[in-house]
Formats: C-alpha cells, sequence, structure tokens
C-alpha cells in the first residue's frame, strides 16, 4: 500500500494507518482500511482519463473490545494539472462516515455507522489535517 499512498512523501494521507498503530492502543493490533475515489462526471480529463479530485478512506479499529471507525477524506488541487502535472495540493480532513456516503453512493452497514462515535463540524468550516497529532481517534 505504501506506493498508492505514498506514504515516503511524508503526507498525512500515506501515514494515516501508522499513526493509529503509533497513537491508540489497538487490541490485537489490527485494522481494516476501506479507501477509493469519489467519481464525478465533472472530474477533470487528463490524457484521455478522468482523475478524482478527492479519495476517501475509512479505518476500523477495536479498541477497549469496542469496534471505532474514522473517515478521511483527502481533496486535491488540480488546477495545475494541465501545466505541471503537479500533484501536490492535497488537504486532508477527518469527516462522518455519512459523509464518505454522500459523496460516493456507498452504503456502509449499522456497525461501521454506530462505530463512528466522533460529531465533526460541517464541511464548510472544517480545517485540513496538518499532523497526525491533529487527528481524532
Amino acid at each position: 500500500m505504501e506506493d498508492f499512498n505514498q506514504s515516503r512523501q511524508a503526507g498525512i494521507w500515506g501515514r494515516l494507518e501508522n499513526a493509529l498503530y503509533q497513537d491508540v492502543e489497538l487490541d490485537a493490533l489490527r485494522c481494516s482500511v476501506f479507501a477509493g475515489p469519489v467519481l464525478r462526471d465533472e472530474d477533470q480529463h487528463y490524457r484521455g482519463y478522468q482523475i478524482p479530485v478527492e479519495y476517501w478512506k475509512i479505518i476500523l479499529f477495536e479498541r477497549a473490545g469496542q469496534l471505532t471507525a474514522r473517515a478521511f477524506l483527502l481533496t486535491q488541487d488540480l488546477d495545475r494539472l494541465q501545466v505541471l502535472m503537479a500533484l501536490d495540493e492535497f488537504r486532508v480532513y477527518q469527516v462522518a462516515v455519512t459523509e464518505v456516503e454522500e459523496r460516493t453512493g456507498l452504503v456502509f452497514s449499522a456497525p461501521v455507522h454506530d462505530a463512528d462515535d466522533l460529531v465533526l463540524t460541517q464541511s464548510s468550516s472544517r480545517i485540513p489535517i496538518g499532523e497526525t497529532s491533529e487527528i481524532a481517534w
């Protein structure tokens, strides 16, 4: 997964799973990660392919016998794509599982919803995660 997450580039997105292992006392050190693109008809085309502006990730883990879910959204600024193919304008936000569902059309089971116990701010007032220490596990 390192190549897909580009964790060697020291971005938050690629370090989410490692941050979980470092910051949370997990039961049996196990987690499940679900991730994918947020596909939209209006996604920009580049060399015949559409490039998503957003990606999502949901991490499920057990802590103190309780299933916990944390959802994240990565957005990228593709305005400079045609000029430089520079994809360095990434921003990662912690979001609710329901927001991932709204953006993707996916539907997660009741246990995943029940495991998402954070109350998060609305997207208009949300601040990107700058460091893994800002994640609410």
